[in-house]
């Protein structure tokens, strides 16, 4: 019971992560290890600015969308 309910607290905080534009780290890891597996995969950190960059436009101090 408490397996189920630690994997039904895993997906809810997935979901909730994708509704509000970050995705699953874990996700990323394993594909890059699935399909990528000559390159590294990115650091938390730097994985996380990536997609922070990506969503909201980065390096040239301009916001890339409206809202």
């Amino acid at each position: 019971m408490f397996d189920q309910l630690s994997k039904l607290g895993k997906y809810l905080g997935q979901a909730a992560n994708l509704m509000v534009g970050l995705p699953d780290y874990d996700t990323y890891v394993a594909h890059m290890r699935a399909n990528h597996p000559d390159q590294e995969p990115m650091t938390y950190e730097e994985f996380f600015r990536e997609r922070q960059d990506a969503r909201y436009g980065g390096g040239d101090g301009k916001v890339g969308r409206c809202c």
